[in-house]
């Protein structure tokens, strides 16, 4: 199986975008397991707009959770219990494109959290990382929760205004290649993410294993 798990050093930092740009410039199915909070728009609807996927190519939630939190919180207001047998990535052909909510370290059940989902689906992480003040930290950190559990890395997309210093240092002590650097943008749609090539090979990162 090839594709990409998205996850992100903080939540708002950019996932669905990145979701959406991969999507652009590869052929392949988006999934979203746990979406937490509906409104005003599903991650997935976001991603089939941006990407002018196909209907058939959003795979449909896990776990449709109406509140925009944490997931495990997100349930217990819900009063549903999440299991990670469901979490199982659905049937689907070629490559397809995972996102995460929120970081690495976020609870989904009393003792698991989206790192083991990310641990049990088994694709190239990319790790979404922000340009502005406090991203080293928090990529290093995220960079080496995931390098502990052995999983695959495929690199680091930053978004924000272009701050050369911080992404020397993540690239200098992460020991990790920047896939794309996406700034802010003033029209967000497929055209101006289309304009921003990935400066590794997709197709390649997307069968990276440890």
């Amino acid at each position: 199986m090839s594709g990409f798990f998205v996850t992100g050093t903080d939540t708002d930092v950019g996932k669905t975008l990145v979701s959406a740009w991969l999507l652009i410039h590869l052929d392949g199915s988006y999934w979203k397991p746990v979406q937490a909070g509906t409104e005003p728009s599903t991650d997935s609807a976001t991603v089939q707009r941006l990407a002018d996927l196909p209907v058939g190519r959003i795979l449909p939630e896990a776990y449709l959770l109406p509140e925009p939190m944490a997931p495990h919180e997100a349930a217990r207001r819900a009063e549903i219990t999440l299991d990670m047998q469901k979490l199982a990535l659905p049937p689907n052909d070629g490559l397809v494109v995972v996102e995460g909510a929120g970081g690495l370290m976020v609870p989904l059940t009393e003792d698991t959290y989206m790192i083991d989902l990310a641990a049990e689906l088994d694709l190239p992480i990319v790790l979404v990382a922000r340009s502005t003040l406090g991203t080293i930290n928090h990529t290093l950190l995220s960079i080496e929760a995931i390098r502990r559990r052995g999983l695959p890395l495929a690199g680091v997309v930053i978004t924000g205004p272009e701050t050369p210093h911080n992404r020397a240092a993540i690239e200098r002590y992460g020991q990790i290649e920047v896939i794309a650097e996406i700034p802010w943008l003033e029209t967000v749609d497929r055209a101006a993410l289309k304009a921003i090539e990935p400066e590794l090979d997709l197709l390649k990162l997307a069968t990276v294993r440890p």
